[in-house]
């Protein structure tokens, strides 16, 4: 089984891209969804809690609001979270890839905005980079209520676009309309179906 990396930064088009590669049929595993959901595991509750303190605990649970609060403001405190969350991910990966291949499922395509920044491409096989003009990613990230400060804040932790493009397999870039990135999509899943053949005559 060929397992595929997507990433870009907030505001390029990635979870777009994900959702449109999912509605045709792929299989895709969301890295953002997989880290929610280890969040409501008790034993990391407890983890959070002893790090990060009984503010970010409401009614038992972690609130996102006030650890994002905390994390998006120090690199280290970040660290902190991701060595918490971080293996419960990668468990569930190893564990979703062997529910895929017993099913006999020739693919799997992992969508996270971290995948370089956190080492995952090392265990990827191929790398696609959802990438967009700065202008372009600020005017949409804006659109969603995100003030200049926050998108310093959220953007500062991550690789720029331009570093991602060159360690990338395939880059599609969204800098058009939708249908402009549907077509693009077209010539993207021509490409990963070129990579299952090559995977499978191995």
């Amino acid at each position: 089984m060929i397992k595929i990396g997507i990433t870009g930064i907030i505001g390029s088009g990635k979870t777009t891209v994900s959702n449109l590669l999912r509605s045709r049929g792929f299989k895709v595993i969301d890295l953002d969804s997989l880290a929610k959901n280890a969040l409501e595991k008790k034993e990391i509750i407890e983890k959070i809690r002893s790090e990060f303190g009984e503010d970010v605990i409401i009614k038992g649970k972690v609130s996102p609001e006030k650890l994002k609060g905390i994390v998006f403001i120090s690199k280290e405190k970040l660290k902190k979270l991701e060595g918490i969350i971080h293996p419960e991910v990668i468990k569930e990966i190893s564990l979703q890839g062997e529910i895929l291949k017993s099913r006999g499922e020739g693919i799997m395509i992992i969508d996270g905005p971290l995948i370089f920044e956190k080492g995952l491409h090392k265990e990827l096989d191929k790398i696609i980079v959802v990438s967009a003009e700065q202008g372009l990613i600020k005017e949409r990230l804006k659109q969603r209520g995100m003030d200049e400060k926050d998108i310093e804040a959220r953007t500062s932790f991550q690789i720029p676009l331009s570093e991602k493009e060159k360690l990338a397999d395939y880059v599609i870039y969204n800098n058009g309309t939708k249908k402009d990135l549907q077509t693009q999509v077209d010539l993207l899943i021509e490409r990963i179906r070129e990579w299952e053949e090559k995977d499978a005559s191995k």
